[in-house]
């Protein structure tokens, strides 16, 4: 059933991809409900209404769920147990099915393999003899994951030999893990696509991502890749989505070999980091395209309209002081996005920069001049 314009939209987190959403939909006419444990997050600043409580309280999600008209969400470490609850009340899209899969690697690459995807060699891995024997198969080197709230790097160790990895293992606190076989990629790309009820799918040109200290520094479109792996990895995540029966927006993000290969990496079932260059450089943004996935509308063009490169801030750029914005917005075509965070910390996004260029090259370099402006 179509959720029209006027209705609210209740979204579960509170950070910056919800703010983004949050903004998109007051734009298209709803309102808005966000539902988060912290006071004064992102999102909060400029919804409609917020209600501050755990994920786990069930007065507070029955409350929520009768003020709302349909539910999403904007990050995916919530109790499946909460979307449970609200799916008794309002329809919830991601289902809490997807999220029960897309939360834990463990259970997504299962997922993921038995539907026939490409993926790198891995193990589940519970206990040290889990893990004696996925050295054994896998080889060395690997990478190391733990099962769950895995983001930016966190939760993640390299590992050269069986005594590394039991260490590392140790140090993750002995907690389900995953490992995989160590891919050697030439680039890594990802791909945002929406799907809604009607079974309808779009999906966003392949984007290219760089990154530093395992956190996203660039993203830039269009990606330098063969014809021929940009459709490959656009068929691949619609056929995911499909697999999931997922409504909403989802990001699938990939390895490209040395060989040439592309290698399903990891699911995130909402917008993404990567994906936010699409506010400036389409039509429809990712935040749109959500919001009319999840409403039973009609999903929009994915076309880029222009080339253009994305620049994370980080915490880092506030070490000194406030960074001089009037140096970068005095350049032409660049966009600046701060998110509302009170604290400014080290390795924490605050923020982003969307540069607008002729072609992806030299939209990468000016965003790069950009951000170097900065400090």
């Amino acid at each position: 059933m179509t959720v029209r314009p006027g209705s609210t939209i209740g979204i579960l987190g509170g950070g910056q991809l919800g703010k983004m959403l949050v903004m998109k939909a007051a734009q298209m006419g709803y309102k808005t409900h966000v539902f988060v444990p912290q006071d004064n997050s992102p999102a909060s600043q400029v919804a409609t209404l917020t209600t501050v409580a755990d994920y786990e309280d069930r007065a507070a999600l029955q409350s929520f769920a009768e003020a709302v008209d349909v539910v999403t969400l904007e990050f995916e470490n919530i109790p499946v147990s909460a979307l449970e609850a609200l799916a008794e009340h309002v329809p919830v899209h991601p289902a809490p099915q997807v999220l029960y899969i897309a939360q834990h690697r463990g259970r997504e690459k299962a997922f993921l393999s038995e539907h026939g995807f490409p993926l790198a060699p891995f193990k589940p891995i519970d206990t040290e003899a889990d893990l004696a024997i996925a050295v054994q198969e896998i080889g060395t080197p690997a990478i190391l994951k733990t099962a769950g709230f895995g983001y930016d790097g966190k939760g993640q160790r390299r590992v050269s030999s069986l005594a590394e990895a039991e260490a590392a293992f140790t140090e993750l606190e002995s907690q389900p893990c995953v490992l995989e076989a160590f891919i050697e990629f030439e680039r890594e790309v990802s791909v945002v696509a929406a799907r809604n009820e009607a079974g309808e799918l779009v999906a966003y040109a392949p984007i290219e991502n760089d990154h530093e200290n395992h956190i996203l520094f660039l993203s830039s479109v269009p990606a330098e890749l063969s014809d021929a792996l940009a459709k490959r990895a656009v068929q691949v995540t619609k056929d995911v989505l499909n697999a999931l029966n997922l409504v909403g927006v989802m990001c699938a993000e990939f390895f490209v070999t040395t060989s040439g290969e592309l290698i399903l990496n990891e699911l995130a079932p909402r917008p993404h980091n990567s994906g936010h260059l699409t506010i400036e450089a389409c039509a429809v943004s990712q935040f749109e395209q959500q919001l009319r996935a999840v409403c039973a509308l009609p999903l929009g063009s994915t076309d880029y309209l222009h080339a253009a490169a994305l620049v994370n801030l980080l915490g880092d750029v506030w070490a000194d002081d406030e960074p001089d914005w009037a140096k970068v917005l005095e350049l032409e075509k660049v966009s600046l996005h701060l998110y509302g965070k009170a604290e400014a910390r080290l390795g924490r996004k605050m923020g982003h920069l969307t540069v607008i260029g002729e072609d992806g090259a030299r939209a990468k370099e000016k965003a790069l001049h950009v951000r170097k402006l900065l400090g």
